[in-house]
């Protein structure tokens, strides 16, 4: 198989969707296993920012990445476009910090690439594929992953809208299907959802002109390009977050209910139980630069590590580990946590002592994960710093922690932790731990 760059750069400009800047983005050619990088031109000596998953920071509305103020938001249209032209090293430079909405879909990113052209490069494209079955549940979004061939997706949405319900699209993703049947199909939003998403700081830059535009009963913007352009749209930002793999994916994907959120999820076991063909031809489980770094740990993992059980083990996954660095994992806030019982009757607040409880089981996974035999071991935590809550936690929200290590001395290690939810924060804390002889 023959590696891509673009032949060419190619310009599009326009207003950004959620932070009304301005932008101008432009693809450039790149070099063989660059992949594809992210470079915010507006910010001085930036670094690229290359657009794997472990570069996630925000999947609420939009996937953004990046970190600080070196941060690109609502990246997934333009990825889409991407990977559906089948390049595989590209540098994409912006002036500002989201790349233009346009007309609210893919096309512009298509038509520019396709102007650019493709050019051969050295080196064969990574190949993601799956041996086995692979299925994540997020919140409302489920999805199901098949070993496949080519890529291929099943996807269904449902929204309490007339123009809406229940629609579902099957396609096969190539240069061609993507361009007939997904580019042209546009973002959508709800005129009850204006105040809250702008409270929020999003959609500072959507207009008729740039987005489907629904109220209650009907249609507030123009006509749709196709009746089932909602599922179309939401295939199309599916195959946008699936870049995030650095590889082309080759699989059936069914998905009921997708979001960013969710896809992110997916692309993070995907890569790990994926297979990625690297350029020197051998198949291997995690070889990409990401797998090569992150490690996922199932719940089943988590028990083997940690001597906490029920009503007490308040971790279902962690995310990410880097060994002696940092660990990102998640607690499922449910209604049928025990403590909702008495905190509050008819106005279940999760305990704020159980959030820094749960981050730091999750900073005991980066201290314990990394030993030969960590069922021998236990984690005592000394102390408590800056502790601040910022918001309540309720059911049904989903909590992101990452803990990270500033410093190390002997068997005592400080760390730093921030718990979000939909990206805000919620709770912070320093904690001192040591790790002792059971």
């Amino acid at each position: 198989m023959t590696r891509y760059t673009v032949a060419n750069t190619a310009s599009v400009e326009g207003i950004g969707l959620h932070l009304g800047k301005q932008c101008r983005l432009t693809f450039k050619p790149a070099f063989s296993g660059d992949g594809i990088q992210l470079r915010r031109l507006d910010i001085q000596d930036a670094p690229p920012i290359r657009a794997t998953v472990d570069q996630v920071t925000e999947t609420e509305r939009r996937t953004q990445l990046g970190s600080g103020d070196n941060t690109v938001h609502t990246v997934e249209h333009v990825l889409a476009a991407v990977a559906a032209t089948g390049i595989d090293d590209v540098m994409i430079e912006m002036d500002g910090p989201e790349p233009p909405i346009l007309d609210g879909s893919a096309a512009p990113f298509y038509e520019a690439l396709s102007r650019a052209g493709l050019a051969a490069i050295d080196g064969q494209p990574e190949i993601l594929t799956l041996s086995e079955p692979v299925r994540i549940i997020d919140g409302e979004s489920v999805y199901e992953a098949f070993p496949a061939s080519n890529l291929e997706l099943d996807i269904t949405i449902e929204f309490a809208h007339p123009l809406i319900g229940r629609q579902s699209t099957k396609i096969c993703v190539n240069r061609e299907s993507f361009e007939a049947e997904l580019s042209s199909a546009r973002t959508f939003g709800f005129t009850r959802e204006v105040d809250w998403l702008r409270s929020r700081g999003l959609i500072r830059g959507a207009s008729l002109e740039n987005a489907i535009v629904l109220d209650d009963s009907g249609l507030v913007s123009g006509p749709l390009r196709w009746t089932d352009e909602f599922v179309r749209h939401k295939t199309m930002d599916c195959i946008g977050d699936l870049a995030l793999t650095g590889a082309r994916v080759r699989a059936r994907i069914v998905a009921l209910k997708p979001s960013h959120r969710g896809t992110v999820t997916l692309v993070r076991e995907l890569m790990r139980s994926g297979m990625i063909q690297s350029e020197n031809g051998r198949a291997e489980i995690g070889t990409s630069p990401e797998a090569r770094r992150k490690t996922v740990y199932g719940i089943e993992d988590i028990m083997r590590v940690l001597p906490h059980r029920y009503p007490f083990l308040l971790v279902d996954r962690i995310l990410e580990i880097e060994e002696g660095k940092r660990v990102v994992g998640i607690k499922n806030v449910t209604i049928n946590e025990p403590f909702f019982q008495g905190h509050f009757p008819g106005h279940p607040i999760m305990p704020g002592v159980l959030i820094v409880e749960a981050m730091a089981q999750v900073g005991g996974m980066l201290l314990l994960g990394g030993l030969e035999d960590p069922d021998t071991k236990v984690v005592y935590f000394m102390s408590l710093d800056n502790v601040r809550f910022r918001k309540p936690v309720k059911p049904g929200d989903q909590i992101v922690f990452e803990v990270e290590i500033i410093q190390i001395r002997g068997k005592i290690a400080k760390t730093r932790g921030v718990a979000r939810v939909d990206g805000e924060v919620v709770a912070e804390a320093e904690m001192a731990a040591m790790v002792r002889d059971k």
